[in-house]
């Protein structure tokens, strides 16, 4: 059998975030989607509560710690 070469592509390095830290973008996308169906106003645009949530999520995926 062959061997299986493994990847030295050392670029982009991904990790699990903190329960905390999903737990709050869960909370930011969660109150984005019940802003957008009317659930309750908000100052805010549930498009950015979304984002917010987005953004976070994908910065404790792509950083280690967070």
């Amino acid at each position: 059998m062959a061997k299986k070469k493994r990847s030295t592509n050392k670029g982009l390095v991904l990790s699990a975030p903190k329960e905390v830290t999903w737990v709050i973008a869960v909370i930011f996308g969660g109150l984005g989607l019940l802003a957008h169906f009317g659930v309750f106003a908000i100052g805010v645009s549930a498009f950015a509560l979304v984002a917010i949530g987005f953004v976070i999520l994908a910065l404790a995926t792509a950083m280690k710690g967070i």
